[in-house]
């Protein structure tokens, strides 16, 4: 099953000629959304990941297309900074800057660049990291939002996605590994100050919301900030609301997934609990941690269609599966169900940098 998904990254046209990758294939429509640059910022990090694993030269080749996509044609360097969707799809108004687009395209071109040596990727990396720094970060917040090309901060709004919140803290890791890329302290005291705001605004993030979807939609950027925090678990403070949220995340999961689910949620829990094992910061609940495998690969689509079979479907509503077969779903489940195969064989050994 996990080789058939690897292939279909490859395979499915998912990735489109120029290197970028798709936001998701409608199954209903049988057409691909508009290329993301966040999206392709992902893909990088799991086509690295699958070249770790496999060895296979075709891997590393299609995530330094992408790569490449990104410092040449997604990056503006006069604006210093990835406009959302903008250098792809058009112009846009209004053009816009995400923070946590940004981070997740930097840590995708920090594993090309480890991955090839290109220093093209560090570069742009390094410059883009500078700009989340210049650009993001308010007196009391990191905004989430830049319009452009003046870089004001947009009002916020109550969706997660429109207003800072612990969720940033992933985007953040980019910080951390530009760090430990350039040795500037700079980065490293931001990621620590990121840190801080989460741990302070974590436990209002959830529920958050009346509407059950909406909680289930919170709980996919809540476990980005359990991802956030995987630095930093020699913290007490820190591991403590780690270990708390896992157990706080997989208690939401399992009380809304009938009505809805997220695949990417399972395997962002089933990460998590993985890891906080192998960091020594959480006991691992095998049966829960079984639980969640099981029903991510239930999102493992089959099909005579490349578009579609070896990909894994976003969600569920019910008994319903949703017509979105999702390149970053695809790429968290087939990561949180290798991860689980590692540790069944004794064999975890995964750094947190190699975390999609």
């Amino acid at each position: 099953m996990l080789e058939q998904s690897y292939n279909w990254l490859l395979d499915s046209g998912i990735q489109e000629a120029n290197g970028g990758v798709a936001r998701y294939y409608r199954s209903d429509v049988g057409k691909n959304a508009r290329v993301s640059t966040e999206i392709t910022g992902y893909a990088v990090s799991a086509l690295i990941y699958l070249h770790q694993r496999t060895g296979q030269a075709e891997y590393l080749e299609a995530a330094l297309r992408a790569a490449r996509f990104l410092t040449r044609a997604a990056w503006d360097a006069r604006l210093g900074t990835f406009p959302f969707e903008h250098s792809v799809n058009g112009n846009r108004t209004p053009a816009r800057a995400y923070f946590f687009d940004c981070g997740i395209i930097v840590r995708g071109l920090l594993a090309a660049w480890r991955a090839s040596k290109d220093t093209q990727f560090r570069d742009t990396a390094i410059a883009a990291g500078r700009a989340m720094l210049a650009d993001f970060r308010g007196r009391d917040a990191i905004h989430p939002i830049l319009s452009l090309p003046e870089k004001c901060p947009l009002a916020y709004e109550p969706r997660w996605s429109a207003s800072p919140g612990c969720y940033q803290l992933k985007s953040a890791l980019a910080w951390y590994e530009l760090f430990e890329a350039t040795g500037e302290m700079d980065f490293l005291r931001a990621y620590d100050s990121a840190v801080e705001a989460a741990l302070a605004s974590e436990h209002d993030f959830l529920p958050g919301e009346t509407n059950r979807e909406k909680v289930m939609d919170r709980l996919h950027a809540y476990s980005y900030f359990l991802e956030g925090l995987l630095p930093v678990l020699d913290r007490p403070d820190c591991a403590h609301a780690f270990a708390a949220g896992v157990d706080r995340a997989a208690a939401y999961l399992r009380a809304i997934a009938p009505e809805f689910v997220r695949s990417d949620v399972y395997a962002q829990v089933l990460r998590a609990r993985l890891y906080g094992e192998n960091m020594r910061v959480l006991p691992l609940d095998r049966a829960a941690a079984a639980h969640e495998a099981e029903q991510a690969a239930g999102f493992h689509l089959e099909s005579e269609d490349v578009r579609i079979g070896g990909g894994f479907g976003f969600g569920r509503k019910g008994d319903e599966l949703l017509p979105f077969v999702n390149p970053v779903s695809t790429a968290f489940c087939v990561q949180a169900l290798t991860l689980w195969d590692d540790r069944k064989n004794n064999a975890f050994e995964a750094r947190w940098q190699a975390l999609i």
